[in-house]
């Protein structure tokens, strides 16, 4: 072990730990979720001190061996190096200054080995002096945060556009299948298969572009704001090139808000695209009902369409197969939306200058993208892209209920569908067969009335 000293005293280190007093406090502390910080969250506030350190340099505020080996320690950790030394909790009061520490102590200390020193002496390069100078937790924070989530969105916004293009490629299959259309799950109008897949990628085509514009969002950061966003004990110099230094590192087009106090202390702009996230997740969740009352049965429920078997069902029913895919894309459907309500309680219980719960918002946004991040490809990959329709299902279900009417009561009226609809409920006897014995229509008028490009809408002529 060795002894590292802070405002409260003495404490014992790990003698190999990289962290170090602030950490261990920390550890101590927050033992709350498991979950150390998210590494996409460690890799940015690396990103960060690695900026503040050429940016020091640059000004002349840091002695050139100080900043090449905070520079060099920094590249060793994005390139994966020390990865087991971030420890401390996601979960954690400060506002993030626990985790800012935690990445001080492990650059300080890796620095100091490569200048030859031993860990722990911090009189070659400090966390604070050194590694942290210029800068506040509550400005590096919250440009983590912001760097983090729109390294985590990319690929979420790339599965969206996968997911679109799978439920268009199956509204182009079953473009030509007929089928009974319900509204409140009752029978109302044919439509074809092809137009509900159709629909739900006009969904996912929306949840795609506000996702990419949400981007946009996240690039205003607040470094260089220090404390509060004053930009206190911060050189005006460095101010101005931290922010050309971080944009050349990230290679994400950040910009340097007009009022740094602004998003150092609120957090709508999280609420904003949890809040987007949250309206994905809500028409992922929808489809995935469809989906499961579509193939529901398959021999007692609507069976029109099959999902592709991914696992046996039941540990006692013989040949049951549950649709386990979009099971798992409603719970987490469940959980977005639980961590939108975290997050929208956290943003809105700041105070004045700062908010102290950006760890919370941080965890639950990371969390959100994760989960879209796995559940899409999954999606798209084991559920949509194998669906098969159950076209005589389909068809039966057409035929032998009112549906029909709805399409033929512009040729026979009102009065005889009723009448139809009157004979069926009596007969059982198919809607087709009733019109024919009625001579109300001929075969060849009722087959045009019913052929898929009489369901189709001008609206609906052109490709999306």
């Amino acid at each position: 072990m060795r002894i590292e000293h802070d405002l409260l005293g003495p404490c014992e280190v790990p003698a190999d730990a990289y962290f170090g007093i602030h950490t261990v406090r920390a550890r101590e502390n927050f033992h709350l979720t498991g979950q150390p910080i998210h590494k996409e969250l460690v890799a940015a506030l690396v990103v960060i001190k690695k900026a503040a350190a050429l940016t020091n340099l640059s000004i002349g505020a840091l002695a050139p061996d100080k900043g090449e080996a905070i520079i060099a320690a920094c590249d060793e950790i994005l390139a994966g190096a020390l990865s087991n030394q971030f420890v401390v909790d996601c979960l954690q009061g400060g506002a993030g200054t626990s985790a800012n520490m935690n990445v001080n102590e492990v650059i300080a200390n890796r620095a100091i080995e490569r200048l030859g020193g031993q860990k722990g002496d911090y009189r070659l390069i400090h966390p604070l002096d050194h590694v942290n100078l210029h800068q506040s937790t509550n400005d590096v924070f919250p440009t983590a945060v912001r760097i983090a989530a729109i390294r985590l969105l990319k690929p979420v916004t790339e599965s969206f556009a996968n997911l679109q293009s799978a439920l268009q490629e199956q509204e182009e299959a079953f473009s030509r299948i007929i089928k009974a259309g319900r509204t409140q799950l009752q029978d109302a109008v044919p439509v074809t298969l092809g137009q509900e897949f159709g629909a739900w990628a006009q969904a996912i085509s929306r949840d795609r572009w506000r996702l990419y514009k949400a981007e946009e969002r996240l690039r205003q950061v607040n470094i260089g704001g220090t404390a509060v966003g004053t930009g206190l004990n911060a050189p005006r110099a460095y101010i101005f090139t931290m922010i050309e230094k971080l944009r050349d590192l990230t290679g994400i087009s950040l910009a340097r808000t007009d009022y740094m106090m602004d998003p150092t202390q609120n957090c709508d702009v999280f609420v904003e695209v949890s809040g987007l996230l949250k309206t994905a997740a809500v028409n992922l969740s929808k489809i995935a009902n469809d989906l499961r009352l579509l193939s529901s049965g398959p021999y007692t429920g609507l069976g029109e369409i099959t999902l592709p078997g991914v696992q046996a069902g039941s540990s006692i029913m013989p040949g049951k197969v549950n649709p386990v895919i979009p099971e798992a894309v409603n719970q987490v459907a469940f959980q977005i939306i639980a961590n939108d309500t975290a997050i929208t309680l956290a943003a809105m219980s700041g105070q004045l200058e700062l908010n102290a719960f950006l760890p919370v918002i941080a965890k639950n946004l990371f969390e959100e993208l994760d989960l879209l991040r796995h559940a899409l490809p999954l999606f798209s990959k084991r559920c949509i892209a194998g669906i098969t329709a159950n076209e005589q299902t389909c068809r039966e279900h057409l035929e032998n209920s009112t549906v029909m009417l709805t399409a033929l009561t512009a040729i026979i009226g009102y009065d005889k569908g009723t009448e139809a609809a009157l004979i069926l409920k009596e007969t059982g006897k198919p809607i087709r067969d009733i019109i024919l014995e009625k001579n109300w229509m001929t075969v060849s008028e009722l087959d045009a009335v019913l052929k898929p490009e009489r369901l189709t809408s001008p609206s609906m002529d052109k490709k999306h």
